[in-house]
């Protein structure tokens, strides 16, 4: 009878065990769920931002359609992406055609100059700094997602219940890790002259006096 309520004891710690693995990885996937939702949060700012600030640029060059067309087409393929991987990919391309699209606006000086030109700038700042805030987060949480359901003893609990590895959100060249220019020099100020000032000559000696006359001879 002893050995029974020993048996018994030893199965009932067994699945307390389990049940808390279990809870566990729920937390972990459930954190890695919430922290992508924040990532498509500020991405979708960034592509709901992304039209008014071509239709700004046009104003002022409208011969650069095919800037234009490229980056409208990349803004669709990332808000079509699916996962983690292939949004990174579609960012990616996103951020070239944009940093295009500020390289147009560079030349025009009265363009860079207006109020909604210059609120978009700080919005679109404002947004890319927090993708990558919210991208840091994102791959943390999915860091320690991944080691749970990959080492001992939780990877048993997470084969049996169809735990799966999350994807990280990466980008990808060093080039593409930066977000767009979207701040511009204000006018330059104008150049010094940096020639020192021209020093004064120096005082000339004083003239010898001239020889009187010779008296005229008798």
């Amino acid at each position: 009878m002893l050995v029974l309520w020993i048996i018994l004891g030893l199965v009932a710690l067994l699945l307390i065990f389990i049940v808390a693995l279990y809870n566990r990885l729920v937390r972990l996937r459930n954190a890695t769920q919430n922290s992508w939702a924040q990532v498509d949060v500020q991405l979708k700012r960034r592509h709901d931002l992304i039209p008014n600030l071509v239709e700004t640029v046009k104003g002022y060059a409208a011969h650069e359609r095919g800037t234009f067309e490229a980056v409208t087409a990349a803004r669709t393929a990332a808000q079509q992406a699916q996962g983690p991987a292939e949004q990174a990919q579609a960012e990616n391309i996103l951020t070239q055609a944009l940093g295009k699209l500020f390289a147009v606006a560079e030349a025009y000086p009265q363009l860079r100059a207006t109020e909604n030109f210059q609120q978009l700038q700080a919005q679109l700042a404002e947004t890319e700094d927090k993708i990558q805030v919210s991208r840091q987060v994102y791959n943390d949480t999915v860091l320690t997602y991944n080691n749970a359901i990959q080492t001992v003893p939780s990877n048993i609990v997470a084969g049996s219940f169809g735990f799966k590895p999350r994807e990280f959100f990466e980008v990808g060249a060093e080039a593409e890790r930066e977000a767009p220019q979207v701040s511009f020099p204000g006018a330059e100020t104008p150049a010094t002259d940096s020639t020192p000032a021209a020093v004064d000559a120096a005082p000339q000696s004083p003239a010898e006096p001239e020889a009187p006359p010779t008296p005229p001879q008798r």
